[in-house]
């Protein structure tokens, strides 16, 4: 049996949950997860997907049952997904389903250093993202409606979270909005007077230097 790894690599996944529907060849299996728009619900890098198949043959995952040959077309291996393979699908998949994960999106990223930005030019991006995050969520609910009672919602599922994800960070990022229009955020005086003035004032500098505060 193939030893287990750590679940790493979600290209990697979603070529195992393809395959586990039935042999096929890498070309057939790509043009099933372009088809299925996977590339929205992970990061996938296309330039290593035969790499990635060549991987999962390597570790015991997937295993060529048979070279086939269409016309002028270059020979193509078919694989299948072996019993190992099976097996570290289903570890993947359970792990991913049942333990939280600490994930940094760029957002975060941005909100971690916001300060170097003055309060007005960060409102300013702040209300562009949220236009921008309405906009997303009206079409992904147009989009969700007109799936409804054509597609099963066991295959929607991921949608709906993003979905709600978004909504989420909306919600959060219009509080953000307001509580820096009305002039109620805290310490937001001491913040226009940094940019204003080019000096960081000395309680601001003071929380600097501890660092950030543990989650």
């Amino acid at each position: 049996m193939a030893r287990r790894r750590k679940v790493g690599n979600l290209l990697a996944l979603a070529v195992l949950s393809t395959v586990a529907e039935r042999p096929m060849h890498p070309y057939e299996m790509a043009s099933l997860l372009r088809a299925r728009g996977k590339e929205q619900d992970m990061n996938i890098k296309w330039g290593s997907f035969y790499t990635v198949v060549r991987n999962l043959e390597k570790h015991g995952m997937l295993e060529a049952v048979e070279s086939v040959r269409q016309g002028a077309r270059p020979e193509r291996t078919i694989y299948r997904i072996t019993d190992a393979g099976r097996d570290e699908l289903l570890d993947w998949v359970r792990e991913l389903i049942s333990t939280p994960e600490p994930e940094k999106p760029r957002f975060e990223a941005g909100l971690s250093v916001l300060p170097v930005l003055p309060p007005e030019e960060a409102t300013t991006l702040l209300q562009q993202r949220l236009r921008q995050l309405e906009a997303e969520i009206a079409a992904q609910k147009e989009s969700l409606e007109r799936c409804a009672g054509e597609i099963p919602r066991l295959f929607l599922v991921e949608v709906e979270y993003d979905l709600a994800i978004r909504e989420a960070e909306a919600t959060w990022v219009r509080s953000l909005i307001a509580d820096l229009t009305a002039g109620s955020f805290p310490g937001l005086a001491k913040w226009r007077a940094w940019h204003e003035t080019g000096e960081i004032p000395d309680e601001l500098a003071e929380l600097a230097e501890r660092g950030r505060p543990p989650d």
